[in-house]
């Protein structure tokens, strides 16, 4: 097997990636947002709106990739787990595009970011065997632990799309987090860090640390570089400063730096990124610009290799 792609349908977006497993290397991709959990907070289901997106964008996906002559493995997280008619939804999804989803867990997740995460940790030439990684998306927020070869995660309900569509103002977003969602976190962060001890690195990826590294150094949502994402070492004064920055920019410039949609979401992503800092206590963090997709396509050709 030479190239194959690997989709990820999270909460606010659907991502496809080119892989080539006989070189290790990754090809053309593909990014669209799609709110799968819009307005989910409400009604417990995937709305029809965000079915439609979906489909036009795994058919956006599909001319550009050919999936009927290409291996592909799609998985879809938070927003499907959680959601009432999730099965329905597949099924129309596959019915109206060919591509079968497998939803998974909170633990598969971890696995697929951790695996993404420590093979470009590697590549930039950064110690990956202690780490601490958060992946904040859409409708979760998976925080990993990883040292002496053990892999210990849990997934939190704490995603930007459904905080962001709860809480308006960035400090009614930062008092309902704390309040309503953080009180788990605290609890199993504090008793992996007193019989595991606090690892060495604080890496963070997915879409809200990476927006705040490229806002940082100047890139629009449309000059975007994964290659001046990765490896770059965000403060937490540095999330402040992008916070205030971005709220003091009117909407139309916000736009330009952050793309279209997600305007409200980059508020709230930047919050809970500021509230994980304080959970893990740490000051700085390793931003990686792979996620879940990346971790799919990697382990996908391990597993044809056998």
């Amino acid at each position: 097997m030479a190239n194959v792609v690997a989709i990820d349908l999270g909460s606010n977006t659907c991502r496809a990636i080119e892989y080539d497993c006989a070189t290790g290397t990754f090809g053309r991709q593909s990014e669209r947002i799609v709110k799968t959990a819009d307005r989910m907070h409400e009604t417990g289901r995937i709305d029809e709106g965000a079915v439609a997106r979906v489909i036009d964008a795994l058919k956006e996906t599909d001319a550009l990739f050919d999936l009927e002559k290409t291996p592909y493995r799609a998985v879809t997280t938070a927003a499907m787990r959680m959601a009432k008619n999730s099965d329905e939804v597949l099924e129309r999804i596959a019915d109206e595009t060919g591509v079968r989803f497998e939803i998974i867990d909170g633990d598969r997740e971890a696995f697929y970011a951790l695996k993404a995460a420590r093979a470009r940790l590697a590549q930039l030439g950064i110690p990956s065997e202690s780490l601490c990684m958060i992946d904040i998306g859409g409708g979760s927020t998976e925080v990993i632990f990883y040292q002496n070869g053990e892999t210990v995660s849990k997934s939190f309900p704490i995603g930007i799309v459904t905080v962001a569509q709860q809480c308006e103002a960035p400090e009614e977003i930062r008092t309902f987090v704390q309040l309503q969602l953080l009180r788990e976190v605290y609890i199993f962060v504090d008793t992996y860090i007193i019989t595991k001890g606090r690892p060495l690195t604080f890496v963070m990826t997915a879409g809200t640390p990476t927006t705040i590294a490229a806002f940082l150094q100047g890139m629009t949502y449309d000059s975007y570089d994964p290659a001046k994402i990765n490896g770059y070492r965000l403060s937490r004064p540095d999330c402040e400063k992008a916070l205030q920055e971005l709220l003091a920019l009117d909407e139309m410039t916000r736009t330009l730096y952050v793309g279209v949609g997600r305007e409200a979401l980059i508020v709230a992503g930047i919050v809970i990124v500021e509230l994980f800092y304080e959970v893990l206590d740490y000051n700085n963090a390793v931003v990686i610009d792979d996620g879940v997709r990346e971790g799919v396509a990697i382990a996908f050709c391990e597993e044809a290799r056998g």
